[in-house]
């Protein structure tokens, strides 16, 4: 049973892999020829770019994380574990906050649509407010940093003194990683949620106003944002998920030396940044347009090949 499970697992984790590497590749690669071309780029665009190049980073270290604590765990030693622990970390926290910024630059869209001066003066300032969110919750990353490390330090070493005094101190760095770990994905979440509530009220005013009109659903406009909230809410519901699944790896840490939760867990930590993916495909034209072209042009080599 356990060499089944393994065995779907890790068909799962390579597939997610593989699908996840060429979406965030090819969203990257368009993206970048289109900057190259027209000598600018949007600010959606940007922090797509920006966001592919970092779940990229994410996918191989979670591969690799997963690689040596299922394949090869002789080589996950103490200092090999900080240093993917610390690249996790990092790929994980721009991740969560670029995916943030944008769902949140897609909200403004919609809100400026239908709505006031303030939210068009928001859209505005996307760019500065997207580095101010970056620099700021920057803050969080370096503590997270500094505690894995000195832990690190504090393993490694041998820790002269009192054993009760080690043990407090332990738990002490223990309790602030799962704090700092927690707040660093639980403050993008809140913010998601909070903002996400204005766009709903703002298209549901929208569309009693067209209804009134004799439009209703058929508002070319109306159509374009209810993609855009599609888009939205699938990436809200993917990052519930994985949140969930983080949370219980944090409080429930004997689980994660299970046989069948350690297949699990990086099963479901590459999910999320891979299905994700194609969802911002879906939902932008140029991305989707891309996508096609390339489905069309391997379906044609294939077609020479036979």
């Amino acid at each position: 049973m356990i060499t089944l499970l393994w065995t779907i697992f890790s068909i799962l984790v390579l597939t997610e892999f593989v699908l996840g590497n060429f979406a965030h590749g090819l969203t990257a690669l368009v993206n970048c020829i289109d900057w190259v071309k027209r000598q600018k780029i949007s600010s959606a665009d940007g922090i797509l770019t920006a966001l592919a190049v970092c779940r990229i980073v994410l996918l191989w270290v979670t591969l690799m994380n997963w690689y040596l604590v299922v394949l090869n765990p002789v080589l996950y030693s103490l200092k090999v574990r900080i240093i993917v622990h610390i690249a996790w970390i990092v790929s994980n926290h721009y991740s969560t906050w670029l995916a943030t910024s944008l769902s949140i630059f897609y909200l403004l869209k919609i809100i400026v649509n239908f709505s006031s001066l303030t939210f068009l003066h928001l859209k505005w300032r996307v760019k500065s407010i997207v580095l101010m969110m970056l620099l700021g919750t920057s803050f969080i990353l370096v503590l997270q940093v500094v505690v894995i490390s000195v832990s690190g330090t504090m393993q490694r070493s041998e820790f002269e003194g009192n054993f009760t005094q080690k043990t407090k101190l332990r738990d002490i760095l223990w309790l602030s990683h799962v704090t700092l770990l927690i707040l660093g994905n639980l403050t993008p979440f809140t913010m998601f949620l909070i903002s996400f509530l204005l766009p709903i009220f703002s298209l549901w005013k929208h569309l009693r106003k067209m209804q009134l009109n004799g439009k209703g659903f058929q508002d070319p406009c109306t159509k374009v944002h209810i993609k855009a909230m599609q888009t939205v809410i699938s990436f809200l519901l993917l990052f519930a998920f994985y949140f969930l699944v983080l949370i219980i790896s944090i409080w429930r840490p004997k689980k994660l030396h299970e046989e069948p939760f350690l297949l699990l867990f990086p099963t479901v930590k590459v999910i999320y940044p891979s299905v994700h993916s194609f969802i911002l495909i879906w939902g932008n034209r140029k991305l989707t347009q891309a996508f096609l072209l390339f489905l069309w042009q391997l379906g044609c080599w294939l077609k020479e090949r036979k």
